[in-house]
């Protein structure tokens, strides 16, 4: 999958820098022809990991069909590719760029200032220039209310967080569900652990079997593609539970998973795409989060009767209250809320 992404996107990139270079001075001509508005996204994974590389596919497919853009996608594993294609895409003349994960950001400020008619986007980043901007995603708020199910449905008294790697806003999202889970239940144990890396499925399994070993019977997974060997493992256990991340997850493994913490990548890449386009975007951090109808916790509908009615109420309060502005769970007070 990975080899033929690459292959296909490396050819449409050949395709048009063969046109750019084509014309009179360089690429009168070809610009006449070309589509006004090109928009390329780079993935830290694969786009059929059915979560955080997935949601943003579809988010570029959504730009195409409602932009008319031309689109380019390329799966990127390693800093260097980065930068490489970063340039790539900025020395083409797209017109927007964007780089899926935090990790992108130091080389999108590298590459940016050389290409100023670019925009260069990363998500979950901090990082803004004069033709930079991130989108920032409020993942803590609905991950604490599912860290407050989680704690109200275990049996145990256990229960476990895994990622792919230990990124600030994934840490961030697995603090947030540690402290909705003790505002439930403060005898909880966390168990947290890390695969160190986002595709390796039967790694992921590993860790997830090891921590339903040691009791674990809720586990808040954000690991991608390799994510799909936590689920597994989840439903071939006896009890356990699980919830899903980025991506509405509730359909992989519909009978042990509780829900999922959902970002709408889609929604978000096109309403900043249709700023680009329209010239309208000022590069700058852009917060999104419950309010802006773009990360929310969809439960899973045959598994909702699960959660004890005073822990969803419970869990409504909450939200409201976040919906309100009144709570946060990045609140430094969050861990020791009542």
């Amino acid at each position: 999958m990975k080899a033929k992404q690459r292959f296909v996107t490396y050819i449409n990139m050949a395709a048009a820098a063969v046109a750019l270079a084509c014309g009179p001075s360089g690429s009168n001509a070809s610009r006449s022809s070309a589509p006004a508005f090109r928009v390329a996204l780079l993935t830290p994974g694969p786009i059929s990991d059915h979560s955080w590389n997935a949601g943003a596919y579809q988010g570029l497919l959504r730009i195409r069909d409602s932009l008319n853009a031309q689109i380019s996608n390329v799966q990127t594993d390693t800093p260097a590719e980065f930068d490489e294609n970063f340039r790539q895409y900025g020395a083409q003349g797209f017109s927007l760029v964007i780089g899926h994960g935090f990790e992108f950001q130091d080389a999108a400020a590298r590459v940016a200032p050389h290409y100023p008619n670019t925009i260069f986007v990363t998500t979950s980043g901090n990082t803004a220039g004069p033709n930079l901007a991130a989108l920032q995603f409020d993942f803590a708020n609905p991950s604490y209310l599912a860290g407050m199910i989680a704690a109200g449905v275990s049996r145990s008294h256990i229960i476990g967080v895994i990622g792919g790697t230990q990124l600030p806003p994934v840490q961030q999202s697995f603090d947030a569900f540690a402290a909705g889970a003790k505002r439930i239940d403060p005898r909880v144990k966390v168990i947290s652990s890390y695969i160190g890396n986002w595709d390796d499925v039967s790694a992921a399994r590993e860790q997830a079997l090891a921590q339903l070993t040691q009791g674990v019977d809720v586990i808040f997974q954000n690991a991608d593609a390799a994510g799909l060997g936590i689920f597994q493992a989840v439903r071939q256990s006896k009890g356990a539970l699980i919830f899903g991340t980025n991506s509405n997850q509730n359909a992989v493994a519909p009978t042990v998973t509780l829900g999922s913490v959902v970002i709408d990548l889609p929604h978000a890449f096109l309403t900043l795409a249709r700023e680009v386009k329209a010239k309208q975007f000022h590069p700058h951090v852009v917060w999104l989060g419950m309010n802006d109808q773009v990360v929310t916790l969809v439960l899973n509908p045959a598994l909702q009767s699960r959660i004890p009615p005073a822990i969803a109420e419970q869990v409504d309060s909450v939200q409201a209250q976040m919906r309100r502005g009144s709570f946060s769970a990045t609140d430094t007070n969050a861990r020791s809320h009542p």
